[in-house]
């Protein structure tokens, strides 16, 4: 009798067991049609395209990318000359010739980690959540910025000022996507599949956080956030996978850290449009269309609390 019933409990962990596997997998194979379909991987490129041909809104950082060009070639050449060759002797026992490919999206991925450390800690500051609602503001949604911020007339009534933040700046850091990052970066050992879902995990965790200032700007709680970044789940990781390529490219990553910001406002403003836009930020969307582009003054490095020319 016990014997038939620990059998019973057997099957039934086994047929609990599949049916996971078969709904993980399901979930998965949705996530990633819908990545591929959204259109969102295309964002952070757009926003390449649209950060290089508005020099009102590249200008000012030039002095910033430069050294952080230097900043990445150097955390680059450096890794890839002291720990380049130990790794590959490393992976040499399990992959043989193909350790000194295997070595290689390992070091940079490294260098991303260092790089992105030095970078955000020294030079970025606030610059993102600054381009990000100059890019809103260029678009139209004047309302949706207010709610986060002072925006004022320039003096030569065609420019705007953003001034002080008037919400809790956001976190330069994230911890768990440091940790999350170090953690999978052996998948890299596997060739072609384990750095396809290196990019991939890290793409579908880290995607939502470049509409953070989006979510603040919109005044939405916890619970309101996750019922949309669900919704959204295989955009956001289409967005954050394009994103991690991009910042993978040695020696431009603190570009594409500065283009993927104008690509989520761009992607942010799209979703406004489509969605609750205010009639008040279609009339000033329309109205910036037909006038000369504005200026805008990113902040010092180290500065905060200063107005900003748009």
């Amino acid at each position: 009798m016990s014997n038939s019933q620990g059998r019973k409990r057997q099957v039934s962990g086994g047929n609990a067991i599949a049916e996971s596997v078969k709904r993980q997998v399901k979930e998965a194979g949705d996530t990633a049609q819908d990545a591929v379909t959204s259109g969102a991987w295309g964002y952070p490129i757009y926003g390449i395209y649209y950060l290089l041909t508005h020099p009102a809104l590249i200008r000012p950082l030039i002095p910033t990318l430069f050294k952080g060009v230097l900043i990445s070639l150097g955390v680059v050449a450096a890794l890839f000359s002291f720990a380049y060759l130990p790794q590959v002797a490393v992976l040499a026992f399990v992959s043989g010739p193909l350790a000194f490919g295997l070595a290689i999206p390992l070091v940079l991925g490294e260098s991303y980690v260092v790089i992105n450390f030095l970078t955000r800690a020294l030079l970025v500051n606030q610059a993102g959540v600054d381009l990000f609602d100059a890019v809103l503001l260029q678009k139209g949604h004047t309302t949706l910025v207010e709610h986060g911020r002072q925006v004022t007339s320039g003096g030569n009534g065609k420019s705007k000022v953003l001034g002080t933040l008037l919400m809790k700046p956001l976190s330069r850091f994230s911890t768990d996507n440091v940790v999350r990052y170090v953690l999978t970066l052996p998948l890299n050992l596997i060739p072609v599949v384990g750095t396809v879902f290196f990019l991939g995990f890290n793409g579908f965790k880290s995607g939502p956080g470049y509409h953070a200032r989006f979510f603040q700007l919109k005044g939405y709680d916890k619970t309101k956030k996750q019922e949309l970044i669900k919704k959204r789940r295989g955009a956001y990781t289409a967005f954050g996978t394009m994103a991690m390529v991009l910042n993978l490219i040695p020696g431009l990553s603190i570009l594409f850290t500065f283009t993927t910001s104008v690509g989520a406002a761009l992607w942010a403003s799209d979703l406004e449009k489509k969605g609750r836009t205010t009639t008040a930020d279609l009339h000033n969307a329309r109205q910036n269309a037909r006038e000369d582009e504005v200026e805008v003054q990113l902040p010092n490095v180290g500065g905060s609390g200063a107005k900003k020319d748009l």
